[in-house]
């Protein structure tokens, strides 16, 4: 059973069109890392405007990376520490997110982890120091240009617990019954289909496995201008569900000991997401967590 979303409600786009946005803008947000692109401006992806060949302004970047913070007072504000943040590679901190999915997977050495929407792979890495050597971490992104991206930062660090496959979220290019844990931050809100993300998760995990994700939820309704846009959608908006969507969704998948914890804290830097929108009036960062039965 495929649950709601603006694709389902809104017949003005396609789930392939909804997809196609989603990774044109974190294709964007992968080129600002380049040290030798010259497609944008700025030091970060974060509130940074694209410019075509003819220096004409084309888009801002905004929503999931709106304040003008550096990634790393960014990655603070969400949740990480600073110890953490300066044990990845630099580059593998995009400034995305809404919260720090390792810090409630309560990761175990040796466990085997599947991070869905990796990006550059901040999330990744961390992870792999706390599996340690006989663990594994592999990433997902469906953006050619992040898994470039998390594959050069790789390369430049020691880390070789670590590794990053091309895919999409709903069909996991991981066999069956393989991870102990999933983590993922700020990306099932982008999904077309997110009960079919729940029962991809549901197959690769392990009797016994568990999501630990954070994301943001709806805690009002969003309105329809918002969730009828796709570019609304691609900024971790206008695919936002509410909490009891997503139990329900989380439920059918086959998941058990659900729990969604709204933080309210983060409303101070969902507010920064949009000058002309009172987004923290809806929105609110959330961690999800729940557990395939063991048996």
């Amino acid at each position: 059973m495929t649950g709601s979303t603006p694709a389902d409600d809104d017949e003005s786009f396609t789930e392939t069109e909804q997809r196609e946005t989603v990774r044109d803008r974190y294709t964007a947000v992968a080129a600002e890392t380049t040290a030798d692109s010259d497609s944008y401006t700025g030091t970060d992806c974060c509130g940074e405007t694209e410019t075509d060949s003819d220096d004409t302004t084309a888009e801002t970047i905004t929503g999931c990376c709106t304040n003008d913070e550096s990634s790393k007072e960014w990655a603070e504000q969400v949740g990480y520490q600073s110890a953490e943040i300066e044990s990845v590679p630099s580059e593998a901190n995009l400034g995305l997110g809404c919260g720090n999915p390792t810090a409630i997977a309560n990761l175990e050495l040796g466990e085997f982890v599947l991070d869905l929407g990796s990006g550059g792979g901040f999330d990744c890495f961390l992870a792999a120091d706390k599996v340690g050597p006989d663990g594994l971490v592999v990433g997902i992104d469906m953006t050619p240009a992040m898994i470039e991206t998390a594959r050069e930062n790789r390369s430049e660090s020691d880390t070789e617990n670590v590794e990053f496959r091309l895919g999409e979220i709903e069909h996991l290019p991981v066999s069956d019954e393989t991870i102990d844990v999933i983590i993922s931050n700020c990306v099932l809100n982008l999904s077309p289909d997110k009960q079919q993300v729940f029962e991809e998760a549901y197959r690769v995990l392990c009797p016994g496995g568990r999501v630990a994700i954070s994301d943001v939820v709806l805690t009002a309704a969003l309105p329809d201008e918002l969730r009828a846009d796709l570019d609304s959608i691609a900024e971790c908006v206008g695919g936002a569900s509410r909490i009891d969507e997503v139990e329900t969704l989380l439920d059918q998948a086959g998941f058990q000991d659900i729990q969604i914890e709204p933080i309210d804290e983060t409303r101070d830097f969902i507010r920064e997401w949009g000058d002309d929108r009172d987004l923290d009036d809806v929105l609110v960062s959330a961690r999800i967590t729940g557990a395939k039965p063991s048996g």
